[in-house]
């Protein structure tokens, strides 16, 4: 891909990521031309190919647009390669199928000439046509995944996967983006809300795209991929949460039912119970483990930015406090183990009070695990904070 332009030439370059867009490329160009030259704008519009086969490169270049060879396939690496080669200060980009009106990027520019860092289309407010967008995009997909993606990073946004957007280039360049499919719509998004950029909307409206083929868009694999990519960037509701809460149930659980049999109402509580709150224990600690290592990795290779809050707790857990703390809690797991085999012992390796000693040795059996896994977590953290040291 080419190197990203030392100084920005131009205040505004038009992105479009091409394959095989031979039907509605001309009609793309020249409306965004038609916007350039009627708001007076020093600009230029530049078509980055994915291996188009349908001659879109040669309709691009007698519209008079520039154009990029992105030999990697992908929505993504299309995009990235054409942000490296932008010549403009902003960037707006959109899809080449029709579906956007290229001649209203107005409001687009009016915020990001105010200081707005990325500037999102929304669909929903600008408006949506009849036949647009399939029905569960438009009820189910989109307003899901928008309303996760709020949920995890706190994003003022109504429409994560609005295609047409724009951004101070600089801004984007340093983010350092990586994803190459579908999923860099939500990785730019995120990114640039966990960099602490200024997020605005601008409402866009959607009409159907004019093309006679099937969008290159696969709904199930590109929703996966759009939200494996969300929980994979928020440890927090993938590990974290989750864990908590696994952990505060078993212990309360564990705690209630170790002395005996619990009754509430008609409902009876005893020993299968104490074991799912113990396992609810183990898998707890486990996935809050995983939230830590995951948090510290994703830190030290650059993903996302060091925590404000729980940066200083973190720092503090060092390979040698988590595997003290492991030693701890294994060696209370001994000490239950230890006192199983001596009661055991004394009934002369014989019948003995099943229930309250399967409880205790459960417990201890707990414990031990813990303790191991604490330990093989500490080593595991250490390893991914090698990058900081």
């Amino acid at each position: 891909m080419p190197s990203p332009t030392d100084t920005p030439q131009l205040e505004l370059t038009v992105l479009m990521p091409c394959l095989n867009e031979a039907e509605t490329l001309a009609s793309c160009i020249r409306k965004s031309k038609r916007f350039l030259t009627e708001s007076n704008i020093d600009g230029e519009v530049l078509i980055a190919d994915n291996g188009s086969t349908d001659g879109s490169q040669d309709i691009a270049r007698a519209e008079g647009a520039e154009v990029l060879d992105v030999s990697m396939r992908g929505y993504g690496a299309a995009l990235l390669g054409g942000i490296a080669a932008a010549k403009g200060r902003f960037v707006i980009m959109g899809d080449a199928d029709d579906s956007y009106d290229f001649s209203a990027l107005q409001p687009f520019m009016n915020r990001l000439r105010a200081g707005s860092q990325l500037v999102m289309g929304n669909r929903f407010k600008g408006g949506i046509a009849p036949g647009a967008m399939p029905f569960l995009h438009k009820y189910f997909g989109n307003p899901v995944l928008s309303w996760l993606g709020r949920l995890f990073f706190n994003i003022d946004a109504g429409d994560f996967h609005c295609g047409l957007r724009g951004f101070e280039t600089a801004s984007i360049r340093r983010l350092g983006l990586r994803t190459t499919g579908m999923e860099f719509a939500s990785e730019m998004l995120v990114r640039s809300a966990l960099a602490g950029y200024r997020i605005d909307e601008a409402p866009t409206t959607l009409r159907p795209d004019g093309r006679s083929r099937p969008p290159h868009l696969r709904p199930w694999r590109d929703g996966w991929r759009h939200l494996s990519f969300l929980l994979m960037y928020s440890p927090r509701w993938l590990f974290f949460y989750p864990g908590v809460f696994l952990l505060t149930t078993g212990v309360a659980g564990a705690i209630l039912l170790l002395p005996g049999p619990v009754r509430v109402g008609t409902i009876h509580f005893d020993l299968h119970t104490f074991l799912v709150a113990c396992i609810a224990v183990l898998l707890g600690t486990q996935s809050i483990s995983f939230a830590l290592i995951a948090r510290q990795f994703a830190t030290a290779h650059g993903l996302t930015p060091p925590s404000k809050r729980f940066g200083a707790i973190l720092d503090d857990l060092t390979l040698e406090r988590l595997l003290v703390a492991g030693g701890v809690v294994a060696t209370v797991g001994i000490v239950g183990f230890v006192w199983c085999i001596v009661q055991w012992a004394s009934a002369g390796f014989g019948v003995l009070q099943y229930a309250q000693l399967v409880r205790v040795l459960t417990l201890s059996l707990t414990a031990l695990a813990i303790g191991f896994q604490l330990a093989l977590a500490a080593f595991l953290s250490a390893i991914t904070a090698i990058p900081t040291r």
